[in-house]
């Protein structure tokens, strides 16, 4: 995470913004009223779908149980209706 103060967030802001973006590094800005942080819409996305897939009871505790089973335990995808 790089961290950095308002004032040279808005001097380099165009290269931490690049940064954020291309390397998925995250920027921690302080300022006198507390910290924030800028995540790439790449994370953020992550970060929200990870918390949706969290909230549903049971589904992770599912997901790992069924990890290890075998093929014949699924439905082909071509045999799905969509």
């Amino acid at each position: 995470m790089t961290n950095v103060n308002i004032t040279n967030f808005r001097k380099d802001i165009y290269k931490l913004l690049e940064n954020a973006i291309k390397y998925n590094e995250p920027i921690n800005i302080s300022t006198k009223n507390g910290n924030a942080i800028v995540l790439s819409e790449d994370d953020y996305n992550s970060l929200i779908e990870t918390l949706y897939i969290e909230s549903i009871p049971n589904l992770k505790k599912e997901l790992l149980e069924r990890k290890n089973s075998s093929d014949e335990d699924f439905i082909n995808e071509d045999k799905v209706e969509w």
